[in-house]
């Protein structure tokens, strides 16, 4: 049948399955351009990490060189599928832009130096600033890609070593909504559902979540159900017409900020109408009684004015909700990075509550992250919480750990809630933060208002290490780079979205003097000389096997078991979902089966926080409120958004991804197939607007805030009126005309949700003019959410010859 051109079409050929049926094979294999599998010279064994779905795949080496991917057939989550990040993206490995060097500032300029020079400047100044000011002084902020070993090495340095409680991930940023959500309804993270469920589900609905780009594979399972016999219904909530929309029965699309009064009116219709399992409700929840009381207001009608949706539409995706026999609910940024973000997400979980959907087949909730391994990043404790979703809260918590890493109790900070990066950075603003260690991240594009924090993160007071593959805009303004090892050049394990637990082993040696973020961790440490109380050496492991058997122990007895897992076992075979344990030693496919929840008072990992403050629970007021430890329907009234649109700013601003880039392009950005596809910037508008305003597609726009404006070129799609769209995966130093005012976070609000402090990027009230007439289409791509308008008016987005991907069905001969 020939090859497949994965650009042009992402999601690869449809292999159709009816509901309960298995989902069947098809094998997805890049390699460099001349190259058969005859000619490799080994396969390794890895997962993807561009993403957050965790697809197995295999890793094509020829003399000692990464020269392609093949999807794992055996694996649970993709079952030999990849997307186009994955297919392509591994040729970022390959940059020759790569640090390969450690980097040091003298005189004003970063200059080469040996590790032997970084790594005493780095421990040096953490050193002084311990003995001057102690552990408040510093800081790490770190990322969702690294490995379950890293995360926990640094966890254990900052917390139990250092003592600080300044250490966040950029987790932060895409998926602390997700934890906190589940967090609330359930006192712990953890998520709920499977995969599998979409196998099962009569009824798929979708929160802000636009599959289709983020998770590419886990949108091809969706599309297989829709093209095969018993096909599920789809509910879609986002106000763009992304892919996902295209396929809903019911697309609903509010009014940027009124997530939450969507969600009352879908869960007022629900109980109105009596659509409830009562006896699941009275047997396996709380809170039920103050959910109806303040949905009983909050019907269609009152919805369709807030969020500016027809009221007919709420009705009826709420009938189908409502009548579901198996529902799956997934959510994602639109929810987490919008106004109220954790309430929204929270009646999500409602929903599926009061209606008795957990722990069944098709009956789930994926809370839905945004990075390979954020899971990960919150499961170690890297995000700031205590490792092993143990409750900073707990007394009885924090002396078990203190136990696991040898160390007194007061030794770990828990006197508050760990600091998240929004406060870290105004704890950096204001100099109580004089030392901030970055792994892997880029939040001088990431982060909101840009232009204040390359202020933050240039001021002379703070010393800045960037751990990084490359030189980003980060990395251009710290004081110490250390060139790091990346996926492919070092083995660990990583985390999925769904508890999957994947081994990814070294397949090639990494470029220059590169080296694993875990060797530089070990070595940090060894030159703090970090103890224990016995005086031995705090971190006990010199490599990954080490630590991950640390971390088995850290993990016993906590809802994230993983001492039920090897190396070994992880090896040749599919990836094992948490926990896994002697109770489970294959695995858990779905957590809370007949109402057990992981919630009881002296188990649990947070006891909750109020929606609209952020106000803690005390053990006291939850034991109250929970004490037999069931799941928490939680209430919340919607609330305006902080920054409404005026007559100067007219416009709902959003932001977000499109399926050919991951975070700031560090990666995305450097592989062909990838940035030919989302070469630049782009801003969307909608038909009705431009067309009053008398503008056609490619025109030139300045998008403006309070805060700052950006330019970028105009695509007419299909996204609702009045809100306009920006990518934000496009740093400010790299534009080819020279602009240094293309990142949309140069607009975003210093805001964040108060349960959850995930910034708000979805928030913003902006203008926009035009500057000049465009001489053809923007660069957006026309097979994602950015489609235009008016169907042919714009080339189709193809990858040509260089994009061709070899596909092979079960039972079929590959496709060549």
């Amino acid at each position: 049948m020939g090859s497949v051109d994965r650009i042009a079409e992402p999601w690869g050929t449809r292999t159709p399955y009816g509901s309960g049926g298995e989902w069947p094979v098809r094998v997805d294999t890049r390699l460099d351009d001349g190259l058969g599998e005859a000619d490799v010279d080994r396969w390794v064994q890895s997962a993807t990490i561009l993403h957050s779905n965790g697809d197995g795949l295999d890793i094509a080496v020829k003399a000692g060189r990464i020269v392609g991917v093949r999807g794992r057939a055996v694996d649970r989550v993709n079952r030999g599928r990849l997307g186009p990040k994955d297919l392509f993206g591994y040729q970022a490995n390959n940059s020759p832009d790569r640090l390969t060097t450690p980097l040091i500032r003298r005189d004003g300029e970063l200059v080469e130096t040996d590790w032997e020079t970084a790594m005493t400047a780095v421990a040096g100044r953490t050193k002084e600033l311990l003995a001057e000011r102690g552990p408040s002084a510093v800081g790490f902020y770190t990322t969702g890609q690294l490995f379950l070993e890293e995360y926990y090495t640094l966890a254990l340095i900052g917390h139990g070593g250092i003592g600080t409680n300044h250490m966040d991930g950029n987790t932060r940023l895409c998926t602390a909504t997700a934890a906190e959500a589940l967090k609330e309804s359930f006192a712990s993270d953890g998520q709920p559902g499977s995969y599998t469920d979409i196998d099962h589900a009569d009824v798929i609905a979708l929160y802000g979540h636009n599959m289709a780009e983020t998770q590419t594979v886990l949108w091809t399972r969706i599309l297989d159900r829709l093209a095969g016999p018993n096909p599920p219904q789809v509910i879609c909530v986002d106000p763009r017409r992304t892919p996902v929309a295209a396929a809903a029965t019911v697309h609903l699309a509010p009014k940027p900020g009124t997530n939450l009064a969507l969600v009352n009116a879908l869960l007022h219709e629900i109980i109105a109408n009596d659509l409830i399992d009562r006896d699941y409700i009275d047997r396996h929840t709380v809170g039920y009684d103050e959910l109806e009381k303040q949905v009983a207001d909050c019907d269609p009608d009152w919805a369709a004015a807030v969020c500016d949706v027809p009221a007919g539409d709420i009705r009826d995706a709420a009938r189908i909700l409502g009548q579901a026999e198996r529902l799956l609910s997934t959510v994602l940024q639109g929810f987490y990075q919008s106004h109220q973000a954790t309430a929204a997400s929270v009646q999500v979980n409602n929903i599926n509550l009061v209606r008795g959907m957990l722990g069944k087949p098709g009956c789930g909730i994926l809370q839905m992250n945004g990075q390979p391994t954020a899971q990960n990043t919150r499961e170690c404790g890297a995000d700031g919480d205590l490792p092993g979703f143990r409750n900073w809260a707990n007394d009885q918590h924090v002396s078990d750990l203190a136990k696991v890493w040898n160390v007194e109790p007061a030794q770990i900070p828990h006197y508050s809630e760990p600091t998240h990066l929004m406060q870290m950075m105004r704890y950096v603003e204001d100099g109580s933060i004089r030392f901030l260690y970055v792994s892997g991240t880029n939040p001088a594009v990431s982060l909101p208002e840009l232009g204040r924090i390359r202020e933050i993160l240039s001021q002379e007071r703070l010393f800045l290490v960037v751990q990084d593959i490359f030189l980003s805009e980060t990395a251009q303004l710290a004081d110490v780079v250390l060139p790091a090892a990346t996926w492919g050049e070092k083995t660990g394990t990583f985390t999925n979205a769904d508890r999957t637990v994947h081994l990814s082993d070294k397949a090639v040696d990494p470029p220059g003097q590169a080296r694993a973020d875990l060797d530089i961790f070990i070595d940090y440490a060894r030159r703090l000389d970090l103890k224990d109380k016995d005086g031995q050496p705090l971190v006990k492991w010199t490599d990954a096997e080490g630590a991950f058997e640390g971390w088995k122990r850290c993990s016993a007895g906590r809802p994230c078991d993983y001492t039920g897992l090897t190396y070994e076992k992880l090896r040749g075979g599919s990836g094992i979902q948490w926990p896994c344990n002697d109770e489970h030693p294959d695995g858990t496919e779905r957590i809370y089966l007949d109402g057990e929840f992981w919630s009881s008072p002296s188990y649990c990992e947070s006891y909750g926080k109020d929606l609209l403050t952020g106000a803690p629970l005390d053990p006291v007021e939850y034991k109250a409120m929970n004490p037999s430890g069931k799941a928490v329907l939680k209430a919340a009234e919607y609330l305006p958004p902080h920054e409404p649109p005026t007559p100067e700013y007219p416009y709902l601003l959003i932001t977000g991804r499109t399926l050919y880039h991951f975070h700031t392009r560090t990666k995305t950005g450097r592989v062909p197939q990838l940035q030919s596809a989302a070469p630049d910037v782009w801003v969307e508008m909608s038909a009705l607007d431009t067309e009053q305003l008398g503008w056609s597609e490619g025109d030139r726009l300045r998008v403006s805030t309070p805060r700052e404006s950006v330019e970028a070129r105009l695509r007419i799609s299909s996204i609702r009126p009045s809100t306009l769209f920006l990518p934000f995966h496009y740093g400010y130093w790299d534009a080819a005309d020279g602009d240094h005012h293309r990142a949309a976070n140069e607009l975003t609000i210093t805001d964040w949700d108060p349960a959850s402090k995930q910034p708000l990027f979805k928030s913003a009230a902006a203008r926009v003019e035009r500057i000049s007439l465009g001489d053809g289409p923007s660069a957006a791509p026309t097979t994602t959410g950015s489609k235009p308008f008016a169907h042919g008016s714009v080339p189709d987005t193809r990858g040509g010859a260089q994009a061709m991907v070899t596909e092979q069905l079960a039972g079929e001969e590959s496709r060549q």
